[in-house]
């Protein structure tokens, strides 16, 4: 389904986007990793030694002029971008009486702005080639929050809203803009978790990252041509759960 194909992943040092590239790259399709480090080229060195085509980016997205050259390189070398997964971003969990405006620009740019800018670019290239499609990584935490995560929070909310406006925008070139929100997805020490980590999911058991990476191929699945501007929860049912202390 994928042969041929071009997918952009931000953020692919992470558990989510390694797990994304392998995703992807087990589908046939061509991968371009990206993060602000040089981790990124660990990604695709270790994916490309299992056989797959992988390429990795250093591209630092609160930088604007380094996602535009990114997506004008990816445009020399490929001609095509099919998928874009918006999955880089970061959080500061601290007091708002404490939260610089530093901080906060640092994580409204990576996240939201970074994530609007890779779509444009993107975007200019898919409408060459008949259309594409973009999902956008939000989490539960743009539709609940515990205290100290504001701008986590609001990145994350200005997500959702970003998505279903880039589908407006670029429904008449045949691109498709989903979001995922996932919830607790453990990306580092699965077996270290509890019991009771698991038993508080409805699910019983927390997430991984291959789930993230299954909502993904859904939401970019050329069948799935109906299906945009919406997300799509990933947490084992925890926003769904009510909670009383007893």
């Amino acid at each position: 389904m994928y042969q041929g194909k071009v997918v952009v992943i931000t953020g692919a040092a992470g558990g989510i986007g390694r797990a994304l590239a392998k995703a992807y790259a087990e589908q046939g399709a061509t991968i371009i990793v990206t993060d602000k480090t040089d981790e990124a080229q660990l990604v695709a060195k270790q994916l490309q030694t299992e056989g797959y085509d992988v390429h990795s980016y250093i591209c630092d997205l609160t930088v604007p002029t380094e996602i535009e050259n990114m997506f004008r390189e990816i445009d020399n070398m490929f001609r095509r971008v099919d998928v874009l997964i918006n999955n880089a971003g970061f959080g500061i969990f601290v007091s708002p009486y404490d939260l610089t405006v530093e901080q906060w620009d640092d994580v409204i740019n990576t996240n939201l702005r970074g994530a609007f800018l890779c779509a444009r670019e993107a975007a200019k290239i898919m409408k060459t080639h008949g259309g594409g499609a973009i999902v956008n990584i939000a989490s539960t935490r743009a539709l609940m929050s515990e205290p100290n995560s504001e701008a986590y929070a609001a990145s994350k909310g200005g997500m959702l809203a970003l998505t279903h406006a880039l589908a407006m925008s670029f429904s008449a070139d045949r691109i498709r803009v989903n979001a995922i929100c996932p919830g607790w997805i453990e990306t580092k020490a699965y077996e270290t978790l509890r019991p009771k980590d698991h038993a508080q999911h409805p699910a019983g058991r927390v997430g991984k990252p291959e789930d993230v990476a299954r909502a993904c191929l859904y939401f970019t699945d050329p069948n799935n041509d109906f299906v945009t501007g919406t997300h799509l929860v990933v947490d084992g049912g925890m926003t769904r759960k009510m909670i009383y202390e007893e």
